[in-house]
This record gives C-alpha cells, structure tokens and sequence, in this order.
C-alpha cells in the first residue's frame, strides 16, 4: 500500500507500524534479508543527508537493491509526466520511494504505479520523519496523553507531527507566528482523529503559553530549502520563536528536545540545547532508519509476525 501521508495507514496501521519500528530497533537480524531479490527506485529532487543514508542502508539490511535516482535524471513532471515515469518504473522495481517538490506528482505516482509509493518528503507531508519523532517519544514515554510543543514554521513536517500525534492520542501544541500557521485542512483531519484517540490539537502564536507543561519540545528550520530568498523576513517574523533554555525550562521538568535536522544552531535552537542531556536529537536521526524499514515493510506486506 501507499504511504503517502501518515494518516494513509490509520490509527491499528499506525500504531503497527510503530511497534515493529521500536522491534526492529532492539533486533535488526530479525528483519535481515526479508525483502531478498527485489528492488526499490528511490529519487531525490531534493538533496538529502538523513533521508538518503537511512533508506539505502535500511533497504540494504532488507535485502533490496536500492536503485537510488536524481532529480535531474528524471525530471519529473518537466521532461517526462509522473503517470508515465511511474508506469515505466513499475516494470522495474517493487516499491517507488520518493523525495519530491510537489505532492501532487505523489499522487500521481501512487495512481499509475501498482506497487506501494512511499512519501519521503513533499511540500504537504514528512509522513516518515513523523514516524522516527513518534518512535522517539515512545522510547521515554507513553504517547496517549504526551503533551507535545512544535514550535516554528507550519510546515511539511508540523503537517506530519500533527496527524501522528492526533492519530495516537497525544496533546498537540502548534505555536507558529502570525503567519506561519499549519494548513486548516490539516488542522482539521488532525483534529477528526482526537475524536476517538482522546487526544487535543491547539495552535497559538504564543510560545511561552505553549510551552508550559510540554513532555516535548519540538522545533524545525524557519527557513526550509527553497526558500532562501525568504530568509532574512523569516528571521525577523520568528524573532522571539527561538528554543532556548529558558524556553525548554519553561516546559515541564524532564521535557525532551526534538528537531528533524539539520538544524540552523543560533536560530530556531541554541547550540546548549541542541547538546543538553535531554535532546533526543540522535536518538530520532537514529530512528529514520529503522522507521523506513517499517513502513517498507509494512507498505510491501512483508511485515514478520513477531
């Protein structure tokens, strides 16, 4: 199946996925060679450190050929249509996982293509980096009732957090400036899943409010690729939206520190926060891989029974 947004798998899908992540974390041989003989096509339109690194090694493990692509290769939607790249490489591989500008060339993708297509980040949605921040949080605490602050940019990887929170009951927080608010439309599908799971969604512009009582705190880039040109307005609309000390002692006791990486240290996060004890930083890059490795599995239908 595809996994295109985190919510594609719903809540029992999610909370699957999650399991077999943390099991694949504590035993790798379980899972070694499982995908033997296939083949995965994984682009990139976007250059990439975690990404990149944690699929090809996470495939490798599998037993897949990772097939790694360039955007300047196939072009997509520019020198060829997606429904025709994703027709051609569907006679190839077995699994498309792509890095693309565009959701919709995704979607196109997932249409045309009869193998599963995995969402490695779009403009809209980072369904795996929500996958690794979820994992991460589970490995210290529960995640039904976690109080979680996201404090920045409204972004591709708010979008993710929020569903994934929403989907497994937390209490999600999503501090922005005037501006920089996540899409209503995500907003609301995160907001339809706290129906049933218990959990809450608030989004504010005031981070001291939000902070307060947050077992997490979580930050990304205010400035994402691409938007360079953006860069010095941004710096002065986030003024006052940095995760400082102060800020993470104004969260709850033992409030742990996310980011997706790389982080701008002297912007969003400080360096003394990025490097103090409770930043679970290295923990969460550490956990991209082994979060692939499920939703591969998962998406494939190979998941073990454990």
């Amino acid at each position: 199946m595809d996994f295109l947004r985190i919510s594609d798998v719903g809540v029992d899908g999610l909370r699957t996925i999650l399991d077999a992540t943390a099991r694949v974390k504590a035993n790798p041989a379980a899972i070694k060679g499982l995908l033997a003989g296939t083949s995965i096509g994984v682009f990139f339109e976007k250059p990439s450190t975690r990404t990149r690194v944690s699929c090809e090694v996470a495939a490798v493990h599998l037993g897949a050929h990772p097939v790694m692509l360039r955007g300047e290769e196939v072009g997509l939607g520019k020198r060829e249509a997606s429904k025709d790249v994703a027709r051609v490489l569907d006679r190839y591989v077995d699994a498309l996982a792509f890095r693309v500008f565009r959701h919709q060339h995704l979607e196109e993708l997932a249409e045309y293509a009869h193998g599963p297509v995995i969402n490695l980040l779009s403009d809209i949605a980072h369904p795996c980096q929500a996958v690794a921040d979820l994992a991460t949080i589970a490995e210290h605490m529960a995640l039904p009732g976690c109080r979680i602050t996201y404090i920045g940019d409204g972004n591709n990887v708010c979008n993710s957090l929020l569903l994934g929170g929403a989907m497994t009951g937390m209490h999600v927080t999503i501090c922005t400036p005037p501006g920089y608010e996540p899409d209503p439309v995500e907003v609301s599908a995160a907001r339809a899943f706290t129906k049933d799971t218990g959990g809450s969604i608030v989004v504010t512009t005031d981070p001291r409010e939000a902070l307060v009582d947050a077992n997490v705190v979580y930050t990304d880039v205010w400035t994402s690729m691409g938007q360079e040109g953006e860069s010095a307005q941004r710096l002065r609309d986030f003024d006052g939206y940095q995760v400082d000390l102060a800020a993470l002692n104004t969260a709850s006791d033992q409030a742990l520190f996310l980011h997706c990486l790389p982080a701008h240290r002297g912007e969003e996060v400080t360096d003394e926060v990025m490097e103090h004890p409770r930043s679970m930083v290295f923990d969460q890059a550490e956990n991209r891989m082994h979060a692939f490795s499920a939703v591969l599995l998962y998406a494939t239908g190979q998941l073990p029974q454990w």
